[in-house]
């Protein structure tokens, strides 16, 4: 029986889970995603989130780590349905590289890459991969941008 691939469901993905674990890394404490230090307060306080979490002492565990990457991928699907609606149509490995764009861009910035949406959406892959080369997320992302661009030609068969 054919793999569905407009229903596949991706919060099971573990190839995602890993995939996106490598690409953007796992820290239980606050960190400049530009740089990787840890946010320290230069004031004395505490780094808090919600409800008094002082993250400073009582860091996030595994748990919420993958609580918090759940959460995030249920937001990237629906943005993904809400703003591309014709995403789900294409191969499982197309299909992945919008969900890491989406997860690493937001889906704002997402939508910048307009000509390359186009390209993809009337499947021409070649010509997408070649918009993703020529952009400032490629220059970003090094390695990153690297694989997805394999990823999409179809040269790549791991995430």
């Amino acid at each position: 029986m054919p793999l569905d691939t407009e229903n596949y469901n991706w919060l099971e993905s573990a190839q995602l889970y890993n995939a996106l674990k490598r690409d953007e890394g796992e820290r239980n404490a606050p960190y400049d995603d530009s740089t990787g230090k840890t946010i320290k307060l230069s004031t004395g306080g505490k780094v808090t989130i919600g409800i008094g979490r002082n993250l400073n002492d009582f860091p996030l565990t595994k748990d919420e780590i993958l609580f918090l990457y759940q959460t995030s991928i249920t937001k990237v699907l629906a943005d993904l349905d809400n703003k591309i609606s014709w995403w789900r149509k294409h191969p499982l490995r197309v299909q992945y590289v919008l969900i890491n764009m989406c997860f690493n861009l937001g889906i704002g910035g997402l939508l910048q890459f307009e000509q390359t949406l186009t390209y993809i959406k009337s499947r021409n892959y070649t010509l997408a991969a070649s918009g993703m080369t020529n952009s400032r997320w490629y220059k970003q992302v090094g390695d990153r941008a690297q694989r997805l661009i394999a990823v999409m030609l179809g040269t790549r068969e791991e995430w």
